[in-house]
């Protein structure tokens, strides 16, 4: 009988209809494939049983976030080579689930059933939250706000670096991390038009960099909103220390429960990718509502590209059970629409895809730098999901499959006078 290595290949090329492009190596040490390319490393039958009780993505995810199922070699060569087998499946290709349907794929299946053993399903890895049945109430969203960001103040100082900026950086050829971060806020205050004595609400605000920076820098008055406990006792801590609790307030809250408008300004950065399609423009609406005539938002947002078909488009398994519950991307022009429709002008559309590759690819840099520790800080399923996450996101975004765009609008008022700079890369 063949080694496990080699039925497991034969399998997985028949299933896929495709050559394996990696190299297998399982539990008996039995190794098939190409000699140079990345090494799949399918450490017992556990990993093959989750596979088969979820075919698919979550299937693997599941097999990834518990150990079961590894990869040894450059981790981006891997995801390459496989990314168009398993993850990114061009429209009206065969998914694992339609390959079934063939004959001789169940006939591999089966050949699969031997081999996993068993037939129990492995209980899920306790990192996998349950999707929600209805998708951004506030209580939903509150509990998915809180599985993402509430992992430990800790481990994220690991990833994010000092800066503690948890989005797109805006890059120099010679720029570090923290000064690329640092260059993003300065380029979203510009956009602002923030000068001293202004009001800036910063939805979303994280671990308070945004609202510091605009403070300290811009002179300017600003309440930060985040429904993260975790993040928000952070935050005010870094006010406290920076010495501006007169003028910086971090509350938890529901930015659909934000009543003191007025503001000048609105900065929403990485935040809007939580509103979901259904309550896109009530997001829209409430924020245009808050803001007085003539003041600016600036909306930094993740896309996707559009489909042929929209009302085809779900959410990634992995991202929707491990990394963001009920997040959702839009095609840039779906956002551009909605602000419209909820009254905006839209001034500018400034895309960054490639700088959040190269911040990507330095957050993976930093979580590998400190792996042992981040595994003690939180799990090492965590660790793992979030090393998986970040690199296959990069790629994503160099490859155009995602992309992340700042969008200024501006409530204009009446007498259409937006405030506006005539020429539009003139900040001011």
């Amino acid at each position: 009988m063949a080694d496990a290595a080699s039925r497991l290949r034969s399998v997985a090329e028949q299933v896929l209809g495709a050559p394996l492009p990696v190299r297998l190596r399982a539990w008996d040490g039995s190794q098939a494939g190409p000699p140079d390319a990345p090494t799949l490393v399918v450490r017992n039958r556990r990993a093959l049983r989750r596979m088969l009780f979820k075919p698919g993505e979550l299937g693997m995810a599941r097999a990834w976030v518990s150990g079961d199922l590894d990869i040894e070699g450059d981790l981006y060569s891997a995801l390459a080579a496989m990314s168009g087998l398993i993850w990114e499946r061009d429209e009206g290709g065969r998914t694992l689930a339609q390959a079934l349907r063939d004959p001789g794929v169940r006939a591999a299946v089966r050949e699969l059933l031997r081999l996993a053993g068993p037939p129990l399903p492995p209980a899920p890895p306790r990192e996998e939250m349950r999707r929600h049945r209805h998708l951004h109430t506030r209580h939903s969203d509150k509990q998915a706000i809180s599985h993402h960001y509430d992992v430990g103040n800790d481990f994220y100082e690991i990833v994010l670096g000092p800066s503690m900026v948890y989005s797109c950086a805006y890059w120099e050829d010679d720029s570090t991390l923290e000064t690329a971060q640092r260059d993003k806020l300065e380029l979203v205050c510009a956009k602002l038009g923030l000068t001293p004595g202004r009001r800036l609400l910063d939805v979303g605000c994280g671990w308070g960099s945004m609202a510091i920076h605009a403070a300290r820098e811009h002179g300017v008055s600003v309440v930060g909103v985040t429904l993260s406990q975790e993040q928000a006792a952070y935050a005010r801590k870094r006010v406290a220390d920076e010495g501006l609790t007169d003028r910086v307030e971090i509350r938890v809250q529901d930015y659909r429960d934000v009543r003191d408008g007025p503001y000048d300004a609105i900065s929403s950065i990485g935040m809007a990718e939580h509103v979901g399609a259904e309550r896109y423009l009530e997001y829209a609406r409430s924020l245009y509502g808050l803001l007085k005539p003539g003041g600016r938002l600036l909306n930094h947002q993740i896309a996707r590209r559009p489909q042929r078909d929209e009302s085809a488009y779900d959410v990634d398994d992995f991202i929707d059970a491990y990394v963001f519950p009920d997040g959702e991307l839009a095609p840039i022009g779906t956002t551009v629409t909605q602000l419209e429709r909820a009254g905006f002008e839209v001034r500018d559309v400034e895309s960054i895809r490639e700088h959040y590759a190269r911040t990507l690819r330095r957050w993976v840099l930093n979580l590998e730098g400190d792996w042992a520790r981040a595994m003690r800080l939180t799990s090492p399923g965590r660790a793992r999901v979030w090393r998986l996450y970040m690199a296959a996101s990069a790629l994503a975004f160099e490859h155009n499959r995602i992309g992340v765009n700042q969008v200024l609008a501006v409530r204009t008022p009446e007498s259409g006078a937006s405030g506006l700079p005539l020429r539009t890369r003139t900040w001011s």
